[in-house]
């Protein structure tokens, strides 16, 4: 374990990235945007007051709380998006954006950060797996109308206050253009399954299981599909990095395979990482 990444920690990565011509997969979660002052999804902040009752994220977050009270659910979605949209990327985000220009087709960036600052800081859609959806993306509730994902108004739901709900244009404007029915936030919501349509499922395995690197980054590994992957990149053999203020299962499974758990901060950690592969 290591405070900073050093030239010599770095020599693997390097080695395996540059002169092997090997393919690097980053996998981010909230901890990097955390640091933009985004609040983690399962934090306090994340509750919600419907009637008189207190619903927390994990309850607000699903399919059936969406088909119980459609308003509700996107009243706190317009919320959150609203917070989202007032923080911008930081260093470590910037960072990711460097390593993909660095590598161009040998990069592919897979997340659970569903607020789109990858992509407001260059990241390309084309090697961004948003593999938990993005908060500025709606579909179509109804699986059997052709309405395409599209991308929400720029400035729908933009300064509202907690707990107000939907005024009647907001309303109007959550209504499928095609169908007249309810489009749905773009979300892998908790009682649903990933695929590979909306959420890169197999595309994030086969990353996955022709990565040279797995760099990981600000991620706890509390779902299923972050795990699989950082499992399958060290079975096929990847050195696994991951950067993090605390131990958790990636620190622990890069450590057993010969890799580098790296402990700080996304923002201040990958600036250092990109600088001293620039300079090889």
């Amino acid at each position: 374990m290591s405070e900073y990444p050093s030239p010599r920690m770095l020599k693997s990565f390097i080695t395996q990235i540059r002169g092997e011509r090997g393919n690097l997969v980053v996998l981010t979660g909230a901890g990097i945007s955390a640091e933009s002052g985004i609040p983690t999804f399962r934090g306090r902040e994340g509750y919600w007051v419907v009637g008189s009752r207190e619903y927390q994220p994990q309850e607000m977050a699903t399919h059936a709380m969406f088909r119980k009270n459609p308003e509700a659910v996107w009243a706190w979605y317009l919320y959150r998006r609203d917070v989202c949209s007032r923080a911008e990327p930081n260093p470590g985000h910037d960072a990711v954006v460097a390593l993909e220009d660095l590598y161009g087709e040998r990069f592919r960036l897979v997340t659970q950060n569903v607020d789109g600052l990858h992509l407001r800081a260059g990241n390309t859609r084309k090697r961004t797996y948003q593999i938990h959806g993005n908060i500025n993306f709606a579909r179509c509730d109804d699986i059997g109308c052709n309405q395409r994902v599209r991308l929400l108004p720029e400035g729908l739901g933009m300064g509202r206050l907690k707990g107000s709900m939907l005024t009647v244009d907001e309303y109007a404007c959550l209504q499928c253009p095609e169908c007249g029915g309810w489009t749905r936030p773009h979300i892998l919501w908790f009682d649903e399954c990933y695929d590979d349509h909306n959420f890169y499922y197999d595309s994030s395995i086969t990353a996955a299981a022709s990565a040279s690197v797995l760099l990981v980054v600000g991620t706890s590994g509390a779902t299923s599909l972050p795990m699989y992957v950082g499992g399958l990149a060290a079975e096929k053999g990847a050195l696994i990095i991951d950067v993090n203020p605390k131990p958790n299962p990636f620190s622990r499974l890069a450590e057993s395979t010969g890799g580098l758990f790296i402990r700080g901060k996304g923002s201040t950690v990958l600036p250092s990482i990109v600088d001293q592969i620039s300079h090889v």
